[in-house]
């Protein structure tokens, strides 16, 4: 055999090689779309008026007010509420994120916990901070986690996410 033969044998062998991988991780995409069905991350006020827990794709899954919430002046609650409903989302997405990179991440070369983080500093104008998983450790579900509702025809203006850039 010759030695470009003998070359394209080995690379087509190569390539197989990276078929077999890729087929592997996508035979882990069910257990991924399971785990990020679960995601939860709930992030209460600095002054424990306010509690929001998000959940897969950004979704609010609950809002809760304290008593001392009542007695804040209207658009100070406002503030409060959207400022922690924005942490609660973004750690949910940065959660997702998390197990995207756990999936794929070393297989195709991406860093999608880092894209987040990227694209939540700009779209907030805040400084990178550290994932979530190292700022503090997500809680359990305190329900089973529910697929969303189908999208009517006249959503599609809304492709569901805050952090795509135009």
């Amino acid at each position: 055999m010759s030695a470009q033969m003998e070359q394209l044998i080995a690379q087509f062998e190569n390539f197989q090689a990276k078929v077999r991988q890729a087929e592997a991780r996508f035979a882990e995409v069910g257990d991924m779309q399971e785990r990020i069905a679960q995601v939860e991350t709930s992030v209460t006020s600095p002054s424990g008026e306010v509690t929001v827990v998000a959940g897969a794709g950004g979704t609010v899954t609950d809002l809760r007010l304290s008593a001392g919430a009542m007695r804040l002046e209207a658009g100070h609650l406002s503030s409060v509420i959207m400022s922690t409903l924005c942490k609660a989302v973004a750690g949910a997405a940065q959660q997702q994120a998390g197990i995207v990179d756990e999936t794929f991440g070393e297989a195709f070369g991406v860093n999608t916990s880092e894209q987040v983080r990227e694209a939540q500093a700009e779209a907030f104008g805040t400084v990178e901070e550290e994932p979530a998983s190292q700022q503090q450790q997500p809680q359990q579900p305190s329900r089973p986690a529910r697929r969303p509702a189908p999208r009517d025809d006249d959503d599609y203006f809304d492709d569901g996410s805050f952090l795509r850039r135009s």
